[in-house]
């Protein structure tokens, strides 16, 4: 077919849609000659000699392109990798910017660079043709019927974040239908949309679903990369997770699944990879910026250019610092949120992208561009605040404005119910927000996203059930995954027909949610993890895409759902447990009583010298409902109820004796993590001694107050 070419501008970057045809435009800044390879229905080529370049962006019109156009690029420039230039013309590439790709890549010989098996190695040049392998860029029509749907822009300290992966939450879900299990279509389908309002979460996280290709290595296992942290399209819903498996619709159903999402007041928030991307080390694949413009994309090292800089453990790491870098990213996050509505991102490996050069810049300009653009800015900005190089471990470092993954919180209350040493001070301080991170940079409780378990590691039930990983299913001689879990399995490694271990491993389960759920900050949840689900030791499987990662519904614990669905509601109804503000320590308006206080066993108030004990396993805290002011929504100030919760990590039961009357002439039992021993609603006196059971929680509410809550 003959094509006319002409000018066309070099913004925007990517391929843009409009009634006459298609611009494309590509930053290539070493580039020689750049080629538009456009394909038809039948696979054959045509190669398109791009002529324009303005401000190192190359860039054509061509008139009666149409949506559903297949689409690549082939680079010409100098092939000196020690010189950090891999340019290859024998090589189909990607377009940084598409919005679909229509297929999955599988890697073979053809998409490296070099010759494989060549003494050389990546030095050595490959003449070999990628294109019938690789898979092509699509043009799509951006156009949707978004219905007046917009960003819900629900608060943090409203907020309830449930961390779940596309395939693995609804693909053994005997209520969806089979065909579209596993998809964009399955979350937003009613029985998982009505399953995620009964349970109470306010914002749905989503593991990578930017298009992202399986590691060669794992391949040849008969494995895969099932979590997706292996980008290529940073602007690309991945196909895989596409009920039609039509080239393109993919972005359709995507924006279907918000849409429903958002009718049913959840957020959602997207777990994003801009650290590295999957072309992986000097031996890995060109499959996209590799082959655009290697030194223009990657941190290369200072004395040979050959190799790259390992912030990541992938191979390379993208080099944030530099401008078209930070264009594509934040071009990138400004898509999803404009075309796509996504209401906030979790930053992987976030320390990375803050290395101005090597060391971790909290001012750097990534940081500076985000905080300024006034549509990036205004979303939920999570970091994961550390990575695997020289002093990438940051948290409590991102700047305002930064919500963090606060992995002392994890490894604090993991330590604390397992009976590990722990200082009573620090469980305070992370039970209240972490105010020893985030208040002196004029940050607040919000900043912190508490999570007990996230998609790496143990599920909440094998936190319980197994004091060893068990990763043998991944093929790496169980070498591979974290061997410091911070677990206890309760007396038996694994399953076991115990009755006394399994009643203990459902109390440590529900006392791990209720700590979750009752502190300060922003509770974070992975799916499954209210209904037991287990990967039976494994705490690594990134590479496990079936039955091991699945959630599996037929055996769910509904009565730990139940329990779950409680908390949550609490939470939600109570203010005192989602506080906006620090905790002071002082009396509050119209109470003599302040705010926080904690007690030791006995009901008296905690001395300096009690907050400096090791081994603390046992102690009370006092939430002043009458901290907590404002006004409800039909006018007149609301005050909150007031509780005491009961933390007892030893192991045999203990007598704590009630605080004195001023704090409350009466408490009625709420929560009881070990089961119903206490009868639901028993009403206790103050001063009153109450047997609490060996690793439990048990959580009080003085009914003194006549003012209702308002649900704010």
């Amino acid at each position: 077919m003959n094509y006319e070419i002409y000018t066309g501008a070099p913004y925007p970057l990517g391929a843009t849609l409009d009634k006459n045809g298609v611009n494309f435009a590509l930053f290539a800044a070493n580039a020689t000659g750049v080629e538009l390879c456009l394909f038809d229905e039948k696979g054959i080529e045509t190669r398109l000699q791009l002529r324009e370049r303005t401000h190192l962006v190359w860039h054509a019109y061509i008139p009666g392109i149409k949506a559903g156009q297949l689409y690549g690029y082939r680079v010409d420039g100098p092939y000196e990798p020690e010189n950090g230039h891999r340019f290859n013309h024998n090589k189909l590439l990607i377009d940084p910017y598409t919005k679909a790709i229509n297929g999955v890549v599988e890697i073979g010989e053809s998409h490296f660079g070099y010759e494989i098996g060549n003494p050389d190695e990546d030095l050595s040049f490959s003449e070999i043709d990628s294109a019938p392998f690789t898979p092509k860029s699509v043009v799509i029509d951006c156009h949707f019927n978004w219905e007046g749907d917009r960003q819900l822009k629900i608060d943090y300290h409203k907020s309830i974040i449930y961390e779940a992966h596309v395939k693995g939450f609804t693909m053994t879900h005997p209520d969806i239908p089979e065909e579209i299990r596993g998809t964009y279509a399955a979350i937003g389908h009613p029985v998982t949309i009505n399953y995620l309002k009964e349970l109470g979460i306010t914002a749905l996280e989503l593991m990578p679903v930017h298009h992202f290709i399986n590691d060669g290595s794992l391949t040849e296992k008969g494995l895969s990369n099932y979590w997706g942290y292996n980008t290529i399209g940073f602007f690309a819903p991945d196909t895989r997770y596409s009920s039609s498996g039509c080239a393109g619709e993919q972005v359709a159903e995507f924006k279907t699944m918000v849409k429903e999402l958002h009718k049913a007041g959840i957020e959602l928030i997207l777990d994003v990879v801009y650290n590295h991307t999957a072309e992986g080390n000097h031996m890995g694949p060109t499959l996209c910026f590799k082959g655009i413009d290697n030194e223009s994309y990657y941190r290369v090292t200072e004395d040979n250019k050959r190799f790259y800089m390992d912030y990541t453990g992938t191979g390379n790491t993208l080099n944030a610092s530099l401008p078209n870098v930070l264009r594509l990213i934040m071009d990138s996050l400004r898509y999803w949120i404009t075309e796509m509505h996504v209401d906030g991102f979790r930053f992987d490996l976030a320390s990375t992208l803050a290395r101005e050069l090597h060391e971790v810049n909290r001012l750097s300009a990534f940081f500076d561009i985000i905080y300024q653009d006034p549509v990036i800015s205004q979303t939920k900005l999570i970091a994961e605040p550390w990575d695997i190089g020289e002093g990438g471990y940051q948290v409590g470092n991102f700047p305002a404005g930064w919500a963090e993954w606060n992995g002392k919180y994890r490894d604090c209350i993991r330590d604390y119910w397992r009976g590990a040493d722990s200082m009573l001070g620090e469980f305070a301080e992370r039970f209240t927000g972490s105010s020893d991170l985030y208040k002196d940079d004029d940050r607040k409780p919000t900043a912190s996203i508490n999570f007990i378990t996230a998609h790496d590691g143990f599920t909440l039930n094998d936190l319980v059930s197994y004091n060893e990983k068990h990763n043998e299913a991944n093929g790496e001689d169980n070498n591979d995954g974290d061997d410091h879990n911070r677990s206890w399995n309760c007396g038996a490694e694994g399953p076991t027909d115990d009755k006394e271990i399994n009643a203990l491993r459902k109390r440590q389960k529900r006392n791990f949610l209720s700590t979750l759920f009752l502190s300060q900050g922003v509770p974070m949840l992975v799916a499954g993890d209210e209904i037991g689900r287990t990967q039976r030791g494994n705490n690594n499987a990134y590479c496990q895409d079936n039955e091991l990662s699945w959630i599996d519904w037929k055996n769910a614990d509904n009565d730990l759902l139940e329990f779950t669905q409680k908390l949550i509601r609490i939470r939600k109804k109570h203010p005192v447990f989602r506080r906006r503000r620090w905790f002071l320590g002082q009396p509050v308006h119209g109470s003599e009583l302040n705010d926080i206080a904690w007690f030791l066993p006995e009901g008296m108030e905690m001395s300096d010298e009690n907050w400096n004990h090791d081994f603390a396993k046992s102690l009370a805290v006092f939430l002043n409902g009458r901290g907590i002011h404002r006004l409800g929504q039909k006018g007149g100030k609301i005050i909150d109820d007031s509780f005491y919760m009961i933390f007892n990590a030893h192991s045999e039961a203990l007598d704590y004796v009630l605080p004195p009357e001023n704090y409350g002439a009466e408490w009625i039992k709420i929560i009881d993590s070990n089961g119903n021993t206490i009868p639901e609603g028993k009403t206790f006196k103050a001063g009153e001694q109450v047997s609490v059971e060996s690793h439990s929680i048990l959580l009080l509410q003085s009914p003194d107050f006549e003012e209702k809550n308002e649900d704010d």
